[in-house]
This record gives C-alpha cells, sequence and structure tokens, in this order.
C-alpha cells in the first residue's frame, strides 16, 4: 500500500512538472525489502538474470553485461552478500543482499520514466516478501532544457 502511493505521487509531481514545461531529469526507485527467501538471496544466478532481464522489462537499455561479486561480512552492519549493478543507457541500476538479514537494498535510476510499480512487483516476486518500503524520487527538478554552453 505504501509503494502504491508513492509511486501515485511520484507521478503527481511529475505530471504537475511537466504542466509546468519542466522536464525533470529522472526517476529514482528505492526499494528495500525484508523477510526475502535467503536462498533467493544467496544465489548469484538469480540477480545477475534479474539485472539482465529488467532494464528490457522497463524499456531500458543496457550498456554493459550485469556486474555480480559477492561481498564477505564486514564488522560493522554488513553480514555479506551479493551485489549487482548494470549501467543502462538511462542511468543504472544497482542491488544488494544480506542474506543472514533476509534484506535486499535496490536502486533503480533513469533519466527516461519507467513504471517503478512494475518494478517493485518484479523484486517483490524474485524475492518472494510482501514486506517492502518504496520509495521514488523525481531527480533533477531543474535540470536545464537546453545545453548551457
Amino acid at each position: 500500500m505504501i509503494a502504491i502511493i508513492c509511486c501515485i505521487t511520484a507521478q503527481i509531481a511529475l505530471l504537475f512538472a511537466l504542466m509546468k514545461k519542466q522536464q525533470p531529469f529522472g526517476l529514482h526507485l528505492m526499494l528495500d525489502a525484508y523477510n526475502c527467501d535467503p536462498k533467493v538471496l544467496n544465489d548469484a544466478n538469480v540477480v545477475y538474470k534479474l539485472l539482465d532481464v529488467l532494464p528490457e522489462k522497463i524499456g531500458m537499455k543496457k550498456l554493459i553485461k550485469p556486474y555480480v561479486v559477492f561481498a564477505e561480512a564486514n564488522d560493522k552492519k554488513d553480514p555479506g552478500g551479493w551485489s549487482g549493478f548494470v549501467i543502462i543507457q538511462e542511468s543504472h541500476i544497482a542491488i544488494h543482499t544480506f542474506i543472514k538479514r533476509r534484506f535486499i537494498t535496490v536502486d533503480v535510476y533513469s533519466c527516461k520514466p519507467f513504471d517503478a510499480d512494475f518494478a517493485i512487483d518484479y523484486f517483490t516476486k524474485i524475492f518472494k516478501t510482501n514486506d517492502i518500503e518504496s520509495e521514488v524520487e523525481i531527480r533533477g527538478k531543474k535540470y536545464p532544457p537546453e545545453n548551457i554552453d
């Protein structure tokens, strides 16, 4: 419910910006998911496939293949997990899994509008959870409409 309200709020703000003839730079979906399936969290292939497939599903173009690495635990908050990103023509998608905490944190940032609700549902299904927090931020609200130099 909160995710839907955040997305609707961002979409309304985007509509107001467009009505004022302002074109913001883009949208930034920030998603945190709790109580995820630990088997899925600990599967590098799942993280890779998600980063490989999601850009096309939300209308983006990959510039590189996804890059996924295992981050060892440290003495801070991080108990270790898989981290991955893909650079898209429109910006990037990044994900970090925290296996022993059953947690993921995700960024989907794009200068091109995308269906944030679809992306949220996609992460929810892949990681088998309904316990999410998400926020969609409009970025670059005063982005110059033309080159300055």
